[in-house]
Order: C-alpha cells, then sequence, then structure tokens
C-alpha cells in the first residue's frame, strides 16, 4: 500500500479541458441542429501524436477528456446492440455529456468504429501518456441518463435500477428514488428548445413512457418536471432519505484532517448504499484502463462522505490520481477537500466571478486580495480558470469583449499561487462561441450540439495543429498563453510564497488604482514581481512602491536591480531600493500584464 505520509514534490497541474466531440471536427458548415453528416464530429483518432504534442508545448501537464463516457444520443447504433434513446429526453441533436447512458463504455460517435470504441479510446490513453500528459475524465454521480442501459459490465456489476423495488419512494439500496403509481410526463419546452429543434423524427411518433416516474436530476420530485429541471437525467440516491436525514455512517469532525489511509480505514467493512459501490466500481474500471483522475459534475450534490469512501478507495490504488469537483458553494469547500478528500474544486465562486467583475468593471482589484486571505488554507485546492465548457467564452459582449481585456486577469489566475489552472480548448486562440448551434446558444460553445469551433479548426490546420490558417490575432495570443504557462511551469518562484504590493492604498494612482494589482512571488532566492493594469483604456504612470516588508522577505539591500518580463523580454525596468525600500518606474499600459524577474544582482 502507498505510505499516503511521504510527500514528494509537486507538479503545478495545468489542466487542459478538450470537449472531445468537438476537437477534431474540421466541417465549418454549422446548421443550427445538424446531423453528423451536416456539421461533422470529431474523433479518437483526432486527437493525434502532433495535436497532443501542441498541448503540451502549451505548457499543459493533464487532458480532461470532456464528454467520453457513453451518454444518451440520437443516432442510431442499434446494429451494436445499443438501445435507441427517446429525442423527448435527449438535449440537443449530439445529446448531453451529463445524461450519462452507460458507465463502461464510451460515445460511440467518437469511434472510427464503434465496435471497437473502448479499445480507441485505450489507444487515445497510451497516446496521451506518451505525450507526457495524463488523462481526466468525467464521473457524473449525481444522476444518469433516464434509459440507463451497461453493454460492457464487468462481471457481477448490475445496472443503476436493475434491482429496485419502484414500489417505494425511497429504498437504501435503490439506484433511484420513485414518484409511486404515477408515469412521467414530460415538460413544456419552449419552441426554440423542442427534440431536434421541431423535425418530425420517427421515434418522436411514439411517446416516451416512464412508469413509475422518476425524481429528475436536480431532485424535482413531480412527475412533470419543469422545462428548467434537468428532465433528461434522474436522480441517484446514495443512503438520503426524503427529508434529508441520512442513512449511512457520518464521519467523525476528527476526521477532517486525516489522510486518505485512514479515511478508507474507517470505511473498511462498514455497510454502505449500493450506489457507493456502484460508482466506486466505475472509478476502479477506468483506472484499470490507464486514466489519471476524474472531473465530478456537481458534487455538492452529493453528500461527503460518499465522497471520502470514494476517493480514499481512489488513493489507496493511484496516490497520484487528480480529483476535480465542481462545488459552488463556499461555505461547503472545506467539508469536500478535508472530508471528501478532493484535490481541486472549482474556484468559480469567488475567484472566477470577481475577475469577471472586475473585467467588467463591477469591482474593484481589492476583492482578489480579499478572497486570498478568506480562502488561505485551501487556495492551493482551489481550481483557477477563465473558460469552460459551461461558462461564456471570454470575447464575447456578455464577458470581455475581446480576448484581450481578459489577459491580466489569466495572468493573476495562473500565477497568483499553487492552485492549479485550468484552459479550456480554444480559449489560448481566443475562441467567441458565436454558433447557433441548435439546443446550445451563442456565447458558450454548445456542448448539446454538432457543430465546429472556428478558432480552432483554423489552428488545427486539417491535422497539421500549427495554426497554418490562424489569424496573427490569434497566434499572438496562443504565444502570449503558451509563455504564460510554461513559464508558470519551470519559475521556482511560482511554487513559493506570495508578497502583496497593496497598490489599492497608494493614492498617486487616483481612481486607476482599483484596476492595479501586483505581487512578488518568491522561493529561496528566486523572484518574480507580477504588475497587471485591468483598465483596458487608461495607462498608470506613477512609480511602483515596493514595501520594506517585501524587500525585507526577498532579501534585497540598497541599489538597483535589473527586471526582465518574462512574457515579453523587449520590455525591461529596474527596481530601485533605498533605505530599505523599493520603487519599479515603469508606466503600466491599459491591459499590461508584465512577470518581471530579478535578473542581476545589486550594482
Amino acid at each position: 500500500m502507498p505510505n499516503p505520509s511521504i510527500s514528494k514534490p509537486e507538479q503545478k497541474v495545468h489542466l487542459y479541458q478538450i470537449f472531445t466531440r468537438l476537437f477534431g471536427n474540421t466541417n465549418s458548415t454549422n446548421q443550427p441542429w445538424g446531423t453528423i453528416e451536416q456539421n461533422g464530429v470529431g474523433k479518437f483518432s483526432d486527437i493525434s501524436d502532433t495535436a497532443l504534442a501542441s498541448i503540451r508545448e502549451l505548457g499543459m501537464t493533464h487532458i480532461w477528456y470532456t464528454g467520453v463516457p457513453h451518454h444518451a444520443v440520437i443516432r442510431d447504433y442499434s446494429e451494436y446492440g445499443i438501445r435507441n434513446d427517446h429525442p423527448a429526453v435527449v438535449k440537443g441533436r449530439a445529446g448531453s455529456p451529463y445524461a450519462v447512458k452507460d458507465y463502461y463504455s464510451v460515445n460511440p460517435d467518437l469511434a472510427d468504429e464503434p465496435a471497437q470504441r473502448n479499445q480507441e479510446f485505450k489507444q487515445l490513453i497510451e497516446r496521451t501518456h506518451k505525450a507526457g500528459l495524463k488523462v481526466v475524465i468525467d464521473i457524473v454521480p449525481n444522476h444518469v441518463a433516464r434509459q440507463y442501459q451497461g453493454l460492457n459490465n464487468p462481471e457481477g456489476v448490475t445496472d443503476f435500477g436493475a434491482e429496485d423495488d419502484t414500489s417505494l419512494e425511497y429504498s437504501r439500496e435503490n439506484s433511484f428514488y420513485y414518484i409511486p403509481e404515477q408515469a412521467f410526463e414530460l415538460p413544456d419546452v419552449p419552441t426554440h428548445l423542442a427534440p431536434l429543434g421541431g423535425e418530425d423524427h420517427p421515434r418522436l411518433k411514439q411517446p416516451y413512457h416512464e412508469y413509475p416516474a422518476k425524481w429528475t436530476g436536480n431532485g424535482a420530485r413531480a412527475a412533470k418536471p419543469s422545462a428548467d429541471d434537468w428532465y433528461e437525467t434522474v436522480k441517484v440516491n446514495y443512503g438520503v432519505r426524503p427529508d434529508g436525514s441520512k442513512d449511512f455512517p457520518e464521519l467523525p469532525e476528527c476526521y477532517r484532517h486525516k489522510n486518505y489511509a485512514e479515511h478508507a480505514k474507517f470505511w473498511d467493512g462498514k455497510d454502505v448504499p449500493s450506489s457507493w459501490r456502484k460508482f466506486r466500481d466505475i472509478a476502479m474500471y477506468w483506472l484499470e484502463q490507464g486514466v489519471d483522475g476524474f472531473r465530478y459534475d456537481m458534487a455538492e450534490m452529493v453528500p461527503v462522505e460518499f465522497w471520502s469512501f470514494l476517493n480514499a478507495s481512489i488513493k489507496l490504488n493511484n496516490p497520484d490520481a487528480l480529483l476535480v469537483a465542481e462545488v459552488y458553494q463556499p461555505h461547503l469547500y472545506r467539508d469536500y477537500i478535508q472530508f471528501g478528500k478532493m484535490d481541486a474544486l472549482y474556484d468559480k465562486v469567488d475567484l472566477y466571478d470577481t475577475l469577471k467583475a472586475i473585467i467588467q468593471g463591477r469591482e474593484g482589484t481589492e476583492s482578489i486580495s480579499r478572497i486570498q486571505t478568506e480562502f488561505s488554507d485551501i487556495e492551493p485546492h482551489m481550481l483557477h480558470f477563465l473558460d469552460n465548457h459551461d461558462e461564456q467564452r471570454i470575447p464575447c459582449a456578455e464577458f470581455a469583449g475581446s480576448a484581450e481585456a481578459a489577459l491580466p486577469a489569466m495572468v493573476v489566475s495562473a500565477t497568483i499561487s499553487n492552485a492549479p489552472t485550468m484552459l479550456y480548448f480554444g480559449q489560448e486562440l481566443g475562441e467567441t462561441g458565436e454558433e447557433h448551434a441548435g439546443f446550445g446558444q451563442p456565447t458558450r460553445t454548445s456542448i448539446f450540439d454538432y457543430i465546429g469551433v472556428p478558432s480552432h479548426q483554423r489552428w488545427m490546420n486539417n491535422g497539421a495543429f500549427d495554426g497554418g490558417q490562424s489569424t496573427e490575432q490569434e497566434l499572438t495570443l496562443r504565444r502570449f498563453y503558451q509563455n504564460l504557462m510554461r513559464f508558470v511551469q519551470r519559475s521556482p518562484a511560482m511554487s513559493g510564497s506570495r508578497l502583496l504590493l497593496d497598490i489599492q492604498r497608494d493614492e498617486r494612482h487616483g481612481e486607476l488604482r482599483h484596476k492595479l494589482y501586483g505581487y512578488w512571488r518568491e522561493n529561496r532566492g528566486d523572484a518574480a514581481l507580477v504588475l497587471v493594469n485591468f483598465d483596458a483604456h487608461q495607462a498608470s504612470s506613477e512609480p511602483i512602491t515596493i514595501p520594506a516588508e517585501a524587500i525585507k522577505a526577498l532579501g534585497l539591500i540598497d541599489g538597483t536591480y535589473s527586471l526582465s518580463c518574462a512574457l515579453n523580454p523587449k520590455v525591461t525596468t529596474e527596481l530601485s531600493v533605498e533605505n530599505g525600500s523599493g520603487k519599479v518606474d515603469i508606466a503600466l499600459n491599459p491591459l499590461a500584464s508584465h512577470i518581471f524577474q530579478l535578473m542581476a544582482t545589486e550594482r
């Protein structure tokens, strides 16, 4: 058994999210509600050695292949033994990746030969490892597709719901919650979100039948959910009774800071609900296939005790597995990290939301310091990002208005701490997500439809992955991201402590001071100074003061020190230290993003 008390040098995690269905698609038709034949689809095989090398060169360490588990789809794969899904409970033409119908198989859309889909994904895992990258896939624990069908179950594994007593609303051993003696009714959806955009599909001629009705994925208990409910899914039962009480052992408070081996020992021999064991089996299966970690969808909707059970089991198998959870309630963060043994949680609330508000002029940079102080004890576990499949694309008018307007935020997001950083494919090229895809609406790249991603397609250049069709603006942006992410990977300072400059209190900067931000990162004599200006129009001409506490912590004596920008070597300046205090005389132009390194000793 691995020894959890042995610490190892940690590489800063850089997670690159790929929406697998879209990544390799070269088709640019982009017809709303288009079929595979009309709009095309990416395959596992499109993610070639060349593609993976370009991601590694970007400074990434892990790839999150989004949408890999077999989810409900419209396309007919019945010749492979796959039961057709009813279009009324499938969102979009391609289906939601978060309505999984078979956890032991992968999406047949992604395979060149659907009968060999699992083998083709295994080959992609091997290619990814060969490129020096690790593989993360989704587990969606809170809900599954309404029509679950396992075709590749290991011996002894039964499907979710296969052994349920459907006459009961709740039983601890049931996979689902039921609404006895009531049939499921489809919600009334807006016309523009009608199944397949209103197409007269032959499978729609026969009404969808489910009896008795099950609770909907988001916990809605009506036999007829609303259009805003996750009606294409059903909620998984983890032994939480309908009144909210727990039908399983609870972790004592003393386990908050115990390691995963001690958590595993706590659960050893305890009787837990069947859904817990089912998801443990799923995780173990994919670890055996070579997967290096999991991203857990809506983890906060599942009891934290389950995460202790599952993640301790995973860590005993692979201590280096990366476990990332989607949690949006800050008051739960510590529970899911400390009790749930998560490696990282989404830092949407607060950091993402705050950076977005600063870009849009609704908040000042002092809010960043507040967040870093408030979550200082768990900051290394907060996953930083500015883009993902759920969020609006950065350049759209509803977010930043341009890719360049978010570069100061990207520098802060990547450098402010030792926390992992995530990029969403196309972000580094300024993807706008403007397409009217069908069920998916503009500003977000659709996860429900077959669609192209124009900026990524230009970078992909028919498989060369060299930017041969990219615009100069796209290439410049990608170089910025590459310089940033690679610098963070190789700089010792980026794994050290942070020394804030507190620019916001310097009245000389006027109102602009609320748009400026800066700090040192320092580690055993290696130091880097981060200075950014979030303002898109106004420059700062006043010198930046380096307080005496920072100068002392950096071990600097009076003198002049050369500074060179790691993101643009043409930008240089000097740090002057006099009587123990410092000053950097530099104009911070609109949207300036600098990481200065100390290049010379005192002179």
